[in-house]
């Protein structure tokens, strides 16, 4: 039986922090949460592109058009919707999450998801370096641990692939 899992190393990768510009005094938190983690992690700095765009409803057409790039091994979604008195929050915290998670799995990227959808700043503030750590942070390091993943998983099946290529000598597999 194999067992895989990842590493959270940003060695040789490149990575873009996509933020959500609204709520900006929670999001810059998040961003230098996502930025520490990655550069503790052996990211490069240089090999990280800081994406902002102007709040989190764009965030999964910005995702889109940087993993269409095909320039990096994972990305890391940053923002914070707050509840307010009217049903918009839901509108944007559902529709920003499913864009996402549909970008990652239609592109075969991952994306650390660091969107935080609060009932109020506080819990915002609260969760981008306050109380409840930093979900910036914690965003980037399962970006980092999911790109190692998928490269693992990618080198196994490369691998198998070749195996399987090798028994016949013809390409055909002899199971």
């Amino acid at each position: 039986m194999a067992e895989f899992s990842g590493t959270p190393t940003g060695q040789g990768r490149r990575f873009a922090v996509l933020a959500s510009r609204f709520n900006e005094h929670v999001t810059q938190k998040l961003v230098d949460g996502a930025m520490d983690a990655l550069m503790r992690h052996g990211a490069s700095y240089d090999d990280v592109d800081v994406v902002w765009v102007p709040g989190a409803w764009e965030l999964p057409a910005a995702a889109r058009a940087l993993l269409g790039t095909e320039r990096y091994h994972a990305l890391v979604a940053v923002g914070a919707v707050v509840r307010g008195d009217t049903p918009h929050f839901d509108f944007v915290a559902g529709e920003a999450s499913r864009g996402l998670a549909a970008a990652s799995a239609d592109f075969d990227v991952p994306i650390g998801f660091g969107l935080l959808t609060t009932d109020d700043m506080a819990q915002a503030e609260a969760r981008a370096g306050g109380a409840h750590g930093n979900k910036g942070w914690d965003a980037a390091l399962a970006a980092l641990e999911m790109a190692d993943l998928f490269e693992r998983l990618h080198a196994a099946a490369v691998e198998n692939d070749g195996a399987a290529d090798d028994e016949t000598g013809d390409g055909a597999y002899a199971g």
